[in-house]
């Protein structure tokens, strides 16, 4: 199996994990916190599904899904266009709100352009620079695995909250 092949399979992982923790939440769950300071489910799906967008097109050198299929319309958050969640405060962190359905349709598109571009990945192009301004420079596998890493860490905490809502009931 190759390196793009494995990042397919990682990221639909993560689809799926997506899929379950939003599946027949409403509003109030998906906004939920478990405190003063937590990240709420439709934040952590919202901000996995941004950091995907950004740093995936950024890399291939695509737009994001986020502007090219008006998602940054649909959800009309009081942030800036190119906010991906990094380094919220609280009350940022309580501003991104959105439904189930279009938090999924959005990580559905987000998805798609993601196996797109993996489609067309050999293993060498693992090793091509997309980054130089870190020391040492960030190559593409190094980009793919950090945000597939991200990815599931932040869907990980979403499906626990999930799961402490699920007691609580």
């Amino acid at each position: 199996m190759s390196g793009p092949d494995l990042l397919v399979d990682g990221f639909g992982r993560v689809r799926e994990i997506v899929h379950d923790v939003l599946d027949g939440f409403g509003d109030a769950e998906l906004e939920y916190r478990t405190g003063a300071e937590a990240n709420s489910i439709c934040w952590l799906i919202w901000h996995l599904t941004r950091v995907q967008d950004d740093h995936i097109a950024g890399a291939a050198g695509v737009e994001q899904v986020w502007f090219s299929g008006g998602w940054e319309t649909r959800f009309a958050l009081p942030l800036e266009s190119s906010d991906t969640g990094y380094g919220h405060t609280s009350d940022e962190v309580a501003l991104v709100r959105a439904p189930a359905g279009l938090l999924a349709d959005y990580h559905d598109a987000t998805y798609e352009q993601t196996i797109e571009v993996l489609g067309g990945l050999t293993d060498t192009d693992m090793d091509a620079v997309v980054d130089r301004r870190w020391d040492p420079p960030v190559t593409m596998g190094v980009r793919l695995v950090s945000v597939l890493a991200d990815d599931l860490q932040h869907a990980g905490q979403a499906a626990f909250v999930r799961g402490l809502i699920e007691t609580r009931a």
